[in-house]
């Protein structure tokens, strides 16, 4: 693939695009601006909830971003919901149920538009005095739709509990990580971040092929499938979760030393 160029460059933001100050750094903007300005438009595929992409839109300017694992496509530039693939009521209460009475230290907190709720003991690790971020009873969290279930576990391993979590929802709902903490992140039934790649793809005519995708963590498994298996580059960060690091075509340096721009810099024509 010495002379392939893509046509779409997706890539993650936590541990990925992002360095780990949270910051975008100028080196990567100069050159994601490059391909801008050659026609090779960048989108966003990560498990933040909309609420936390408006520092990454003021970096950015626009553009397109899969949110919340797939669950929510959100245009940048007005900060507008193009599309949602939530999680229903009768769901949300059978998978809580069956967790609930396999591991009762299980604690939950769901995202639906631009607000956060939570049990009053599970522990919020970043937003806990963010606007629209409170507490609330396992009843009322699964009373409506949500774009994302979260179950927490403080005593069993990440990769424990999400197994665990992953063999008691069966294929009720997607089960996934993105945290180095015994969190699970449960989506709607078959939603990932490659089924929102595809649909965009989909959208503007392109194909897998097409594609260069970068990611760090089993949320972007799905999605590093979808693009390898269709001819084009799902890249990961050296600092990968091992199963990402199976699953790539090809490595590029860590999110602090700008693995994105490098890669793509060597794509140049």
């Amino acid at each position: 693939m010495s002379d392939w160029r893509p046509k779409l460059i997706v890539s993650d933001l936590d541990g990925t695009l992002l360095r780990s100050d949270e910051t975008i750094s100028d080196a990567s903007l100069a050159e994601l601006r490059h391909w801008a300005d050659a026609g090779v438009p960048l989108v966003i595929a990560t498990g933040r909830p909309p609420r936390w992409m408006l520092g990454v839109r003021e970096r950015l300017g626009g553009g397109t971003a899969i949110c919340c694992n797939g669950a929510v496509l959100l245009e940048l530039g007005p900060f507008r919901v193009l599309e949602e693939h939530p999680v229903q009521p009768e769901v949300l209460r059978e998978v809580t149920a069956q967790l609930r009475r396999r591991q009762p230290d299980t604690w939950f907190a769901v995202e639906y538009g631009d607000q956060f709720r939570h049990e009053p003991i599970y522990r919020p690790r970043w937003d806990k005095d963010a606007p629209g971020v409170a507490e609330a009873t396992l009843e009322e969290m699964v009373a409506q739709p949500v774009a994302k279930l979260l179950a927490r576990h403080e005593r069993l391993s990440r990769d424990e509990f999400v197994a665990l979590v992953a063999e008691v929802v069966g294929d009720t709902a997607t089960v996934t990580t993105s945290s180095s903490d015994a969190m699970a992140e449960i989506s709607a039934r078959g939603v990932t971040k490659a089924t929102g790649l595809a649909r965009l793809a989909a959208e503007r005519g392109l194909a897998p092929a097409d594609v260069v995708y970068f990611g760090d963590m089993p949320n972007d498994l799905a999605a590093f499938d979808w693009v390898r298996e269709g001819g084009g580059q799902a890249v990961a960060t050296a600092h990968a979760h091992p199963d990402v690091l199976a699953a790539a075509t090809a490595v590029t340096g860590s999110n602090d030393d700008d693995g994105v721009a490098a890669f793509l810099a060597t794509l140049r024509v």
